[in-house]
């Protein structure tokens, strides 16, 4: 299959002559709800100058509309998403045809390109042949008989080129693609969905999937979680890596092991791929800022705000979509969605709270330092924030913020107020609970953070933590990676100068030079802090994150601060740290 799939595409990039003006800068298969839509099927990233974008959309449905109907898919939908200078064009399918569906959506592309270039096409009715062969070649019957008797069940289905699997976790069973059994040989009575949350944000979404975890286990249940580092079911970590995606979390919903999952959902698997399942009990933004712009047609804050939203489409009918009504774009996107909203805010006199609790809906906030949740009658104060050790008593508002959204989801997950005091009091700001998410060191009298912000959001957030703490001297330690634009390398250095930093620390990430000459970004970040006052004796160049640490530790001394914003060689870094504060414990 994969072979005709090739050689068609091969004819059809032939049959027509390149064009500056026209351009399919990709083709993938949507396996999941996602930015456009909650169907599988295959989206098309064109660029395009010199047409009308609705002459294109035109185009587009007419041609794919007559191509769905000619290979037998009258009963599939088209839909597109404008952007500016391109175009998601997408087409929806069976999901045992999904590959198909992708080569399905290049030729009605041809057919349009062909078109508006005014230039031949290839033939239709062999066009067409040539289609129902690939999709005769990858039909899997027993596959959608499966599906169909799931949704008959109530029962969630995950699928992937290699397995299909039924229910989650302690109520799920796997098999594999080409061995699947009879819808009438299954036990449908053993299998059932768990309690999932899908928790997204430009930051904060891998402390508050952690915090959640934590608040589970609590409870005495066996938890699961997927993020960009490992997934996780109990004490056992599955595998290392970044399983932000689809793939992460079907891993992690096979465990029978597993009782509660929490899902880190981030941009790129949304966009790629989509999301994984359609039944999940709650899904949490934790808030949208600039990041990453720029890929599949996303190109604007506000257009990420959509996408982090797509989360609300994985929601079964009485699920819950929990939001920050302290953040600009996510109050903007709320308004384009329907669905059940929790909201929580720091500031109890919020437009959202007041009005949550004058019509009855579940919320949270912060009130003289405690964090209240109002379950739709009853207002319950859970926690002071003093108890709370990643708030820093109160200085990392951003932590309060995520504390917030951990109650919220925990609440709708069915958890209760004890489990939720004892998870947000015994998760500590080490790198055994919340690696790199302001990790605490003590050495020399001097206190040590280690943070893997990155982006203005988050550094600003930790800035202002760290500005509250008082300090003899303080020293940054700061890098870029170098596909960020000369404008972000600005933006960045900005927000984490508002340290005051007495020693700035400019380091390389020889690794991550990603066309960039050696030096030039830590000329960069010396020539921004020479701009913002300081003198060249405060700034220290370094080759390597590392070698940083070690020139920051020379000079430490009792009452210092120093803030490490470590984007590489981090597990070397953490060794190095804990072996300083053993050092300074046996001095």
């Amino acid at each position: 299959m994969l072979d005709m799939i090739e050689a068609l595409e091969a004819s059809l990039t032939e049959a027509l002559p390149d064009s500056g003006q026209l351009k399919l800068e990709d083709a993938r298969r949507l396996t999941g709800p996602g930015l456009l839509w909650t169907y599988p099927g295959a989206v098309l990233d064109i660029l395009y100058q010199g047409f009308a974008s609705e002459q294109i959309l035109k185009l587009w449905r007419k041609q794919a509309r007559r191509l769905l109907n000619a290979v037998g898919w009258e009963q599939e939908q088209i839909t597109s998403r404008t952007y500016e200078g391109g175009l998601n064009l997408a087409i929806s399918a069976p999901m045992d045809l999904l590959y198909s569906a992708v080569i399905v959506a290049q030729t009605a592309w041809h057919l349009v390109a062909a078109e508006l270039l005014n230039h031949p096409a290839r033939n239709f009715d062999q066009l067409v042949r040539e289609l129902k062969s690939i999709i005769e070649a990858e039909a899997n019957p027993a596959l959608i008989a499966l599906l169909n008797a799931a949704e008959l069940h109530n029962v969630d289905a995950l699928c992937d080129d290699d397995d299909l699997s039924l229910g989650h976790g302690k109520g799920s069973l796997s098999w594999p693609i080409s061995e699947l059994p009879a819808p009438g040989d299954i036990a449908w009575e053993a299998l059932h969905d768990i309690p999932v949350g899908l928790i997204t944000g430009t930051n904060g979404k891998t402390t508050t999937t952690r915090l959640c975890f934590a608040i589970a286990r609590a409870a005495g249940m066996t938890a699961g979680l997927t993020s960009t580092d490992f997934v996780r079911v109990g004490d056992d970590i599955l595998d290392y890596g970044d399983y932000s995606g689809p793939g992460g979390a079907r891993m992690l919903l096979r465990d029978p092991r597993l009782e509660i999952a929490y899902l880190e959902v981030a941009r790129g698997g949304i966009l790629r791929r989509g999301l994984p399942l359609k039944r999940a009990r709650a899904a949490l933004v934790s808030n949208v800022a600039a990041d990453h712009l720029g890929q599949f047609g996303v190109n604007t804050v506000p257009e990420l705000a959509s996408t982090k939203f797509s989360v609300h489409r994985t929601l079964r009918d009485d699920g819950v979509l929990i939001l920050n009504a302290d953040d600009e774009y996510v109050l903007v996107e709320a308004q384009r969605i329907q669905a059940t909203i929790w909201w929580f805010s720091l500031n109890p006199e919020s437009a959202q709270i007041r009005a949550s609790v004058s019509r009855g809906a579940p919320c949270a906030w912060l009130e003289a330092d405690s964090l209240i949740f109002f379950d739709g009658q009853n207002q319950t104060a859970v926690i002071n924030i003093s108890e709370i050790p990643i708030t820093m008593s109160g200085a990392a508002r951003y932590n309060i913020s995520n504390a917030l959204g951990a109650l919220s989801m925990s609440r709708a997950m069915g958890l209760g107020y004890s489990a939720i005091r004892n998870g947000l009091a015994g998760f500590k700001n080490d790198p055994k609970d919340n690696p790199g998410r302001c990790n605490e060191y003590s050495i020399n009298g001097a206190r040590v953070f280690v943070d893997f912000a990155h982006n203005p959001h988050s550094i600003d957030a930790v800035v202002q933590a760290m500005s509250e703490i008082p300090a003899r001297k303080r020293f940054l330690l700061l890098s870029h990676a170098g596909d960020r634009s000369d404008q972000d390398i600005r933006d960045v250095t900005a927000s984490a100068l508002e340290l005051k930093p007495d020693y700035l620390v400019a380091a390389e990430l020889i690794d991550y030079l990603r066309g960039r000459e050696p030096g030039d970004i830590p000329r960069r970040i010396e020539g921004e802090g020479i701009d913002r006052g300081l003198r060249p004796a405060q700034i220290i160049r370094s080759d390597s994150p590392s070698s940083g640490v070690a020139a920051i530790l020379d000079k430490l001394q009792t009452g210092d601060l120093a803030l490490l914003l470590v984007l590489s060689e981090r597990e070397k870094i953490f060794t190095m740290l804990d072996q300083a504060q053993a050092d300074s414990r046996c001095d």
